[in-house]
């Protein structure tokens, strides 16, 4: 299938279910998707109902759209995202943010785990992203480009809206929120990075690092949609300690942080969204 005719799919799909109401969108990265359980009058599409659609494979990735209500308003959450290194192509890999515009999303928040690289972060730290560095060596806008949704050459000096930062950094010093601002660095995966590649991705201006978000936030960047990123640092990057990684600390983590998290995502849809 043409890629305008998955995503037109998958908005016919979520239409169904009332999602045509919803301004603000969501995508919840690796142990966080608890948030989407939070919303009132919740309905589910799953990606594998989807003509053309990739699912996640991965521990923590529900692989579905949740639309529900919160706070008077209608939201459409990716519960769970596919990934570069499941072997999708990262044009599709902007599907989810392509459909979300076709319904009519207007803001965006993307959520992720990563690991930290600035060594001032620890375990469960909330980081605002300010800027990425795209290493993962290729980008979701190759080929033809879907004039539908923004220019050949888009700008991305503005991909996480700065409005949005600034307004977001007042609101979580009000609510006695820690949240750090940094830059998060995209790597391909599946493996984790090396101890050399974190020095080199910490001389290059990074604070966090990690395999998705990237392909999304260029996406809603190329549509016009107003983003925000958050990470949730779950681990310290190789050669910071002296232990190995492992998934199963990245969920340990996202579960001890989701009360931090679930509060700072309550703030962005009723005030700042």
């Amino acid at each position: 299938m043409e890629l305008m005719d998955i995503i037109e799919s998958a908005a016919a799909l979520l239409k169904q279910q009332g999602a045509e109401q919803a301004k603000i969108g969501m995508i919840l990265g690796s142990g966080l998707g608890a948030y989407a359980e939070t919303l009132e009058n919740k309905r589910f599409v799953n990606y594998a109902d989807i003509p053309g659609y990739p699912v996640s494979s991965v521990v923590g990735h529900k692989s579905r759209f949740v639309i529900g209500e919160k706070a008077g308003k209608t939201i459409v959450v990716m519960q769970g995202r596919f990934h570069y290194y499941e072997g999708y192509p990262q044009s599709l890999l902007s599907l989810g943010v392509r459909t979300m515009q076709r319904l009519g999303v207007e803001k965006l928040l993307i959520t992720n785990a990563a690991g930290g690289v600035n060594t001032s972060y620890h375990a469960g730290t909330l980081m605002l992203i300010s800027d990425h560095i795209n290493l993962s060596g290729t980008n979701p806008l190759i080929g033809k480009n879907l004039d539908a949704f923004g220019p050949r050459f888009p700008d991305l000096s503005n991909v996480y809206d700065r409005d949005l930062r600034t307004a977001l950094k007042a609101l979580a010093k009000k609510h006695d929120i820690e949240l750090e601002e940094g830059v998060y660095l995209m790597m391909s995966g599946p493996c984790y990075e090396t101890p050399a590649e974190i020095r080199m991705a910490r001389a290059i201006g990074a604070d966090a690092v990690g395999m998705s978000t990237v392909p999304e936030a260029i996406a809603a960047a190329h549509c016009g949609i107003k983003t925000v990123g958050i990470s949730l640092i779950t681990n310290m990057a190789a050669g910071i300690l002296d232990q190995p990684l492992s998934h199963a600390e990245v969920t340990e983590t996202a579960n001890q942080a989701a009360k931090r998290f679930s509060a700072l995502v309550d703030l962005i849809v009723s005030d700042l969204f």
